[in-house]
């Protein structure tokens, strides 16, 4: 499984920003999605879950600024990040639950930049 994610930038603070990122390859499956960050200096933590189900889960620091969707016909996820604020500074990471011969395990694109400055 590979995922490929794009919409990364640098946006002013109140600005907004929408990541994508599209799983390809040879898979049966995949499951729940979702994006994380990483900051320098810091651990990658979750900014947001999307199940195949479309049950959503936000870290607190991003609910009602963030919304994370999907398309299962594309295999794609979506981040739009709204009012956007310096700490949301980082590397945006996606993954995602793939389901192939091999079993199932999670697998995660190579980041995409974010930085939100004036």
């Amino acid at each position: 499984v590979q995922l490929v994610e794009s919409g990364g930038g640098l946006v002013q603070p109140g600005g907004s920003l929408r990541l994508s990122c599209a799983a390809s390859g040879s898979f049966f499956s995949i499951g729940a999605m979702g994006w994380y960050r990483q900051a320098p200096r810091n651990q990658r933590e979750l900014v947001a879950s999307i199940a195949s189900g479309a049950t959503t889960n936000y870290a607190d620091s991003v609910k009602g600024r963030f919304t994370v969707s999907r398309d299962n016909a594309k295999n794609t996820v979506y981040l739009q990040m709204n009012s956007l604020k310096p700490e949301d500074t980082a590397v945006y990471y996606c993954g995602a639950m793939g389901t192939t011969s091999w079993g199932t395990r999670q697998y995660w694109g190579q980041g995409t930049q974010v930085t939100v400055s004036s």
